[in-house]
């Protein structure tokens, strides 16, 4: 009941039948991907498949030269503040004020997306993003990248926002930081929080995505649901194809 539920809800993140590029460089072609409220969807592919180029066209810096893209219905290349107002991007090195504490560079964020929000709040969604109450009023200049993504992750918390876009975001992490960090994805799911995090930590996607796509050559050659049972995805199966898709590229 809870899938066809989704099936029938609007998607929050739409690209039909994209083609899309930098200059006379063709990176996306015919590109489809709808994802709806509470799903996480993993990309996988090797360097220049276009994984980075999907996430930029959400965030309206790639403009397509054919189909269509909408972040909970608005274009973001014509209306890229309304569109951005629905998103968290992380990246995967995160930026945040050195000088400033977590608790003060979750507050100016949130004031520069005009979402102001009390101390009592922004405690509150820091607690909830795992990081230790003793580092609230820490600046961040010492904290490490896993903290660093905390921080980010009660940033988007805070904000409500229906999406986040993910890009390598358990890069340099160790795997309890990992386990950890696919634990706050799975709060933001139960949420309503829909996810698109591009990678190529196949394991750490297979534990917590409910889709996982293959981009080769710009183009979604396949993707997989995650099944009911412990197993959620025949690993060994997608790593054979991810292999296929790295050595195609």
């Amino acid at each position: 009941m809870k899938q066809q539920a989704m099936a029938a809800a609007a998607p929050v993140l739409e690209i039909r039948g994209v083609d899309a590029g930098y200059g006379g460089v063709p990176i996306l072609r015919g590109l489809d991907l709808v994802i709806r409220a509470g799903e996480i969807h993993a990309l996988l592919g090797a360097n220049g498949a276009g994984k980075t180029t999907t996430l930029n066209l959400l965030l309206g810096f790639v403009p397509p030269r054919r189909g269509s893209v909408r972040v909970q219905g608005v274009d973001p290349v014509a209306q890229p503040a309304a569109a951005r107002r629905h998103l968290a991007y992380i990246p995967e090195n995160v930026a945040l004020y050195e000088q400033l504490t977590a608790r003060e560079n979750v507050a100016y964020l949130l004031d520069l997306a005009e979402q102001p929000a009390g101390p009592e709040a922004i405690g509150e969604a820091l607690a909830a993003a795992g990081l230790d109450r003793a580092a609230h009023d820490r600046r961040v200049s010492g904290f490490s990248k896993g903290m660093r993504q905390k921080v980010s992750i009660a940033l988007a918390l805070a904000r409500k926002v229906p999406a986040l876009l993910l890009d390598e975001p358990t890069s340099g992490l160790d795997p309890q930081a990992t386990a950890e960090f696919n634990r706050l994805l799975g709060v933001l799911r139960g949420q309503g929080v829909s996810v698109l995090m591009v990678t190529h930590d196949l394991l750490g996607a297979a534990d917590v995505a409910d889709w996982i796509g293959f981009l080769r050559d710009g183009r979604l050659v396949e993707q997989v649901a995650a099944g009911a049972g412990p197993e959620r995805f025949d690993v060994p199966g997608l790593h054979r194809h991810y292999t296929r898709s790295e050595t195609a590229a």
